[in-house]
């Protein structure tokens, strides 16, 4: 479900006019969509509520305050992977108590501040650092919670840059060897066993692989269960999200894209609750893309056409250092006029930014409605993984960013200024 949609010839992300949006605030602009957030979060909620089940939202995948306060108000945990997105949980209301630390480079300071603040529990991704864990709680005269992070050699079949299942991959400690790092964790006088966890890749449009690996894992579950008394088990994240999605049929000219195929929280829930269920566990989740990948557009203006002997290029003013995906993992994002196309005219296009690099591009090849200088377009399913990879190359500020809530539209994060490109640089003298 996502509420972006034409309406009146003009797309909209549920009632806000987005070509009204980009007149007012200017682009390159991210905009959200708080219904399509709140209606993904409540769906699986709903469909896990025969668990006991902490969803832990991947606050990597958009880490933006508004966001995380609307999830936090829901009740959800969060899945984070840094000293500062604590920070970021914590100041949007979130409670670190329902916290999962993730992330196999913990530093020492990350730790002491997780420790100080009381999160939910580690996972740790390595015998180093449940010792360096152990140590830092008896400096602080307490006891931190862990879970170690089990690498199940499960093939999830995604991109290489985003599996993380595999013995191959840097992620967790591997299965083979998991019983026997327990043991040694569990020696360890500051720390408490409170559970298991594992995480096999994201943007996962199958649920085969999640049923593979819970399989799998199942007896490990069962055994530490018995030996160490766990409280939890966590299947991690991994749900993925359509990418390809006409706004209206798919037979119009503009759209060329196709539907993907990508898992539905009811048949996740109906594979996996017969497995989870007899566990008698809680159970953790850590969903980030599908809560708000596709509650997410980045608004853009063409700024000129060039035609070449080989390719027709529309040259926009955002840039990769925007959206980085398409250069970083070759990710499709719909292209959708914010004017209703009223012709079948159609191109073959290369949609580029100004930034000096080959690679910086969202669409190449693509069949899109005729666009001239001044059109405004929408790159859809950028609410995941957007604005958090963003950077400043090329001295460029960062985009606002809007969420709307019906036909409210509120600016969450100002954007940058040339000012604040240098905030915090000194010259020496």
């Amino acid at each position: 479900m996502h509420s972006f949609h034409y309406k009146n010839g003009s797309l909209h992300c549920e009632d806000v006019d987005l070509d009204a949006l980009a007149t007012e605030y200017g682009t390159p602009l991210y905009v959200y969509s708080s219904a399509t957030i709140l209606d993904h979060y409540r769906r699986l909620a709903a469909e896990l509520s025969d668990l006991d089940c902490l969803i832990c939202f991947a606050t990597k995948a958009n880490s933006n305050l508004s966001v995380l306060n609307l999830l936090a108000k829901e009740g959800a945990g969060f899945d984070i992977v840094s000293g500062g997105e604590l920070f970021r949980v914590e100041t949007a209301g979130g409670a670190p108590g329902r916290c999962t630390f993730a992330g196999v480079g913990k530093t020492r300071a990350e730790i002491r501040q997780a420790l100080e603040k009381g999160i939910y529990s580690f996972n740790v991704e390595s015998e180093a650092e449940a010792a360096q864990i152990s140590q830092i709680a008896g400096e602080m005269g307490r006891v931190a919670p862990v879970a170690l992070r089990v690498n199940p050699n499960v093939d999830a079949k995604t991109h290489k840059y985003i599996s993380t299942g595999k013995s191959e991959n840097k992620f967790g400690i591997d299965f083979a060897s998991i019983l026997d790092a327990y043991a040694r964790t569990a020696a360890l006088p500051h720390l408490k066993i409170r559970g298991l966890q594992m995480h096999i890749g994201s943007q996962l449009t199958s649920v085969e692989p999640f049923v593979e690996a819970v399989t799998k894992v199942l007896p490990l579950v069962e055994t530490l269960k018995s030996l160490y008394g766990i409280e939890f088990f966590s299947i991690g994240g991994g749900i993925g999200i359509v990418y390809h999605d006409s706004l209206a049929s798919g037979d119009q000219a503009w759209w060329s894209g196709h539907e993907d195929t990508t898992l539905s929280f009811a048949e996740y829930a109906s594979r996996l609750l017969p497995l989870l269920k007899p566990l008698d566990l809680r159970i953790v989740l850590e969903p980030g893309r599908v809560m708000v990948g596709n509650a997410g557009a980045l608004i853009t203006e063409v700024l000129y056409e060039k035609r070449g002997t080989e390719k027709t290029f529309q040259i926009v003013d955002a840039a990769m250092n925007d959206l980085i995906r398409p250069a970083l993992y070759e990710g499709y994002h719909e292209v959708a006029p914010l004017r209703e196309p009223t012709s079948d005219r159609i191109e073959i296009v290369d949609i580029v930014g100004p930034v000096c690099e080959s690679g910086d591009f969202f669409a190449q090849n693509r069949s899109v409605s005729e666009l001239c200088a001044g059109d405004r377009i929408a790159l859809l399913s950028t609410g995941a993984y957007g604005f958090t990879m963003a950077s400043n190359y090329n001295s460029r500020p960062l985009p606002a960013e809007i969420l709307v809530s019906g036909d409210q539209a509120k600016v969450v994060r100002k954007r940058q200024t040339h000012r604040d490109l240098i905030a915090g640089e000194l010259i020496p003298d």
